[in-house]
């Protein structure tokens, strides 16, 4: 289902730190099957009652529920949507910045986890499209021999196989070039 614009959760109320609870509550789900608040604690390095409280803000927002029989976390489809929309603007903006714009591998990681709450629907989507568009036509041009091969856009992340942002989007779980290990919110 695609989620409109108009439903996208307002940058001001996804805080840099809910951002990476999203993610973690998405990465022990799909690497262990569950995610308790006890989890969430460890894996960020905080205490149990600071991740309950941010739980509960999650939960206030519709991004989060709670099994009641195992008190198991789990995204909401709202929560989902969010998640992949912010692994697909950290993965682009990954991307743009070390490949397009020649940044260090360890700043464009950095830099695209402290930018990535921050793109709006829109933005990616259109982001998305200028780097396909650069990344797919130049080599297609080069190819032809119409520029030279010395001009470069070329990015190891291949958006020519993808028809749309919201292809991209969904197809988002992670980044293998991007490390599994998240920044403390």
């Amino acid at each position: 289902m695609k989620k409109s614009e108009s439903s996208h959760i307002p940058d001001s109320e996804l805080s840099h730190s809910m951002v990476h609870y999203l993610l973690t509550i998405h990465k022990l789900k799909e690497g262990k099957g569950y995610a308790r608040v006890t989890d969430i604690a460890k894996d960020l390095g905080l205490t149990k009652g600071s991740v309950s409280t941010a739980v509960n803000n999650l939960k206030k927002r519709n991004l989060v529920i709670e099994e009641e029989d195992s008190k198991f976390l789990l995204l909401t489809e709202d929560g989902h949507e969010e998640v992949h929309r912010i692994l697909s603007s950290r993965t682009l903006l990954f991307y743009f910045l070390r490949d397009f714009v020649g940044v260090d591998e360890a700043i464009a990681e950095n830099d695209a986890c402290q930018m990535e709450h921050l793109m709006s629907p829109q933005t990616s989507s259109k982001f998305f499209d200028f780097m396909k568009d650069l990344a797919c036509t130049c080599e297609s041009l080069k190819d032809k021999g119409v520029i030279p091969e010395s001009f470069n856009f070329k990015t190891s992340l291949d958006l020519c196989q993808f028809k749309s942002a919201q292809d991209f989007m969904e197809s988002q779980e992670g980044d293998s070039h991007l490390s599994d290990k998240e920044h403390s919110p």
